[in-house]
């Protein structure tokens, strides 16, 4: 693999400034990329980010957007390209992932899951490409959880929602054939979830017996965005075989 396999490369990374999307912007600039961070409401962990990314050597732009806002993502993806000339790559990472089960699950609720993890994800992609040079490759990678393959009764709005998108996924990389190819991965554990939810038997469903490192979801990434421009279509599950359980 080449050193700076991302070298060139401009991707813009929503929900950057924190936890998972944090890590895959900073290793995608160590790869050598150049990231435009998306941020909800955190500022002051994205101006945090730009700067590790600028100590890099690589640039670095932030572009706050409220994902529930869908008349404004044509716009922020737009703004996005224009930060950096241009974009080679889109990774569709930020997402609502809240403790619901069908009982407590309202629809405000459903639609804020469906609009942000979702809804989002689509419209941000369909820009990417209307906007994509026709000489250009581009690449899409959406950030999915094994729930989306094996849906239970915890977590339900998120889990739908997330099985809806690995659906997208695959439709996109037909559609979008064969200029932009469009993958996924689906964590397993990876931190601790955001909601505050009991993590004490977590591993007895993880044949793997450990949580994920950083390190390896960002190496999945970085395969993504810079291996073969053959995979298009694909779910690689980064969860311990989680999801065979």
């Amino acid at each position: 693999m080449k050193e700076l396999p991302l070298l060139g490369k401009r991707i813009l990374i929503t929900g950057a400034s924190r936890r998972i999307g944090k890590a895959l912007a900073v290793a995608s600039a160590q790869a050598g990329a150049d990231i435009v961070i998306h941020y909800s409401t955190s500022l002051a962990d994205a101006v945090a980010v730009a700067d590790e990314i600028k100590s890099l050597g690589r640039k670095a732009f932030l572009i706050q957007g409220n994902l529930q806002d869908t008349a404004s993502l044509p716009r922020l993806l737009e703004d996005a390209y224009q930060s950096l000339g241009g974009l080679d790559a889109l990774v569709n990472n930020a997402a609502i992932f809240e403790n619901l089960d069908w009982r407590t699950t309202t629809v405000e609720a459903w639609n804020r899951h469906l609009t942000v993890n979702l809804t989002a994800p689509f419209f941000l992609s369909q820009t990417f490409y209307q906007l994509l040079p026709s000489e250009k490759q581009g690449r899409i990678v959406n950030i999915l959880d094994w729930r989306a393959l094996r849906p239970k009764g915890d977590h339900f709005p998120y889990t739908i929602s997330k099985a809806a998108l690995a659906a997208l996924t695959k439709s996109l990389a037909v559609s979008f054939a064969p200029r932009v190819t469009v993958n996924g991965i689906a964590l397993g554990a990876v931190l601790p979830p955001s909601d505050g939810a009991e993590t004490a038997t977590l591993l007895e469903d993880i044949p793997a017996q450990r949580w994920a490192m950083l390190d390896e979801v960002t190496e999945a990434l970085i395969f993504l965005l810079s291996g073969p421009a053959y995979i298009t279509g694909e779910i690689i599950h980064l969860d311990g075989g989680r999801h065979l359980i």
